[in-house]
């Protein structure tokens, strides 16, 4: 059978089902050509003088890697001339990045966390980069930050790369999740897997341990019944798995099941969780969904959350649907 290239894919879901229009088409391109240079640029390693500290912190505060700051101008400069985009958001700046005033402008609106997991990268552990895209509000000209407060349920596509053994683009748009491979001789994301689901039972778990003890009542209970295993209330026993990397960690759990959770804990009451709404939360729970699994804050489906901030941050609970289901109902009893 004939490979199908990631335009083949696209161009067919335009013609065939009018999922997505040209610009859309152009604009998911253009972000996995970025993906490519940025796999590039993270094979080279030290060869190619882009690990270590850049020497800046990014607006939460974080110490930023030589290749976060490559990563997000990467991203920028492919997307910012195509005139598919009103404006970009990245995990990596305070605020929105306008499309400069030389180039035409498009409808939608792209997030982007540009290198997710960096933390890894000097351990030549697997990294990956989320996107998410948006439709620029009706009659919105010149987009700022309350643009981009939309629900996640009104994305129209999102996405993640993972650079690891090999280089995957995740996809979906809406209809289903799909999987491309870079092909590095040919330079071109190849047709992998197609309407990927996830399991709705599972036996294996993802979760920082090492905050147990700040954990808040519900998610305390949940893990203590998985680590207790045969002798315990579920009577079976669970695997734990944590890469520290969300693309890593998810990637997992939509190829084989499991559960991934960053849950709110007691540390800090202004801060209801570590992830992001916009570049993490959101796109990883739409792909979910669409792969059959689900998404949850513990208390409400993550889609549905409203946005109140460019860079909110928010508890994450999802993966196979009944696991993610038994937490939210042990945060109903609280």
């Amino acid at each position: 059978m004939q490979p199908v290239s990631l335009t083949r894919f696209l161009l067919e879901e335009q013609r065939a089902k009018g999922l997505i229009n040209a610009d859309l088409r152009l604009l998911i391109e253009v972000v996995s050509r970025a993906c490519k240079s940025i796999s590039i640029a993270i094979g080279k390693g030290s060869l190619g003088g882009a690990l270590g500290s850049a020497g800046s912190e990014n607006v939460q505060g974080e110490v930023q890697k030589k290749l976060d700051v490559l990563s997000n101008e990467i991203l920028l400069e492919a997307n910012e001339w195509g005139g598919h985009l009103a404006a970009l958001a990245s995990e990596e700046m305070d605020d929105p990045h306008p499309i400069p005033h030389r180039y035409p402008k498009g409808e939608y609106l792209l997030v982007f966390d540009p290198l997710d997991g960096s933390s890894n990268i000097d351990v030549n552990i697997s990294v990956g980069t989320i996107f998410s895209v948006l439709r620029c509000p009706d009659g919105v000209s010149e987009p700022d930050a309350q643009a981009f407060l939309q629900p996640g349920a009104k994305q129209v596509a999102a996405g993640y790369a993972v650079y690891g053994p090999n280089t995957l683009l995740v996809l979906t748009l809406g209809d289903g999740v799909h999987v491309f491979t870079l092909d590095r001789e040919m330079g071109s994301f190849i047709l992998s897997q197609q309407n990927l689901r996830i399991p709705e039972e599972t036996s294996e778990f993802a979760i920082n341990m090492s905050n147990q003890r700040h954990w808040e009542a519900p998610v305390q209970r949940y893990i203590g019944e998985l680590v207790a295993g045969t002798t315990g209330p579920r009577a079976r026993d669970f695997n734990m798995r944590w890469v520290a990397s969300m693309v890593a960690d998810v990637h997992r759990v939509l190829t084989r099941g499991g559960i991934f959770l960053y849950p709110r804990d007691t540390r800090d009451s202004s801060k209801p969780g570590k992830l992001r709404l916009l570049y993490e939360a959101n796109p990883m729970s739409f792909i979910v969904e669409q792969a059959g699994g689900a998404a949850s804050t513990g208390h409400q489906r993550i889609l549905d959350v409203q946005p109140a901030a460019l860079h909110e941050r928010i508890a994450v609970i999802l993966g196979s649907k009944n696991e993610v289901e038994r937490v939210s109902e042990y945060h109903k009893t609280v």
